[in-house]
C-alpha cells in the first residue's frame, strides 16, 4: 500500500511542478505558458481557470498522499526512529599488518 501511495505521490509532484510551470505569471517569473498554446479551442481567460484549478486539486491531492503515507508509516519502525537515535555500526577490524621488506 505505502509503494502504491509513494508511486501516485510523485506522479501527482511531477504534475504539480508541470501546471505551476506552464501557468502565466504576473511578474514575468517562471510562467511558460501562453494562451497561445492552449488558444485553439478555449481562450487565454479559460486557459487559466483550468490551471488555477488543476494547480488547487493536485496541492490538495499532494498533502492528503503526504498526511496518508505519514500516518502509515508512523508505526513501521519502533526499534529506530531516527538514523541519529540508532547506535553506530561496529567497526571491522582493521587488518594486520604487513611486514617490511628491507630494500638494499
Amino acid at each position: 500500500m505505502t509503494t502504491v501511495l509513494l508511486v501516485i505521490h510523485l506522479f501527482v509532484t511531477v504534475a504539480l511542478i508541470g501546471f505551476v510551470l506552464l501557468q502565466r505569471s504576473e511578474g514575468g517569473g517562471l510562467g511558460i505558458g501562453s494562451s497561445q498554446g492552449m488558444g485553439s479551442f478555449m481562450g487565454g481567460r479559460g486557459t487559466a481557470n483550468l490551471l488555477t484549478r488543476g494547480t488547487a486539486i493536485l496541492g490538495t491531492l499532494f498533502f492528503v498522499i503526504a498526511l496518508s503515507l505519514a500516518l502509515l508509516n508512523r508505526g513501521a519502525s519502533q526499534q529506530n526512529r531516527s538514523i541519529l537515535d540508532s547506535p553506530a555500526p561496529a567497526s571491522a577490524p582493521a587488518a594486520p599488518a604487513l611486514p617490511s621488506v628491507p630494500t638494499n
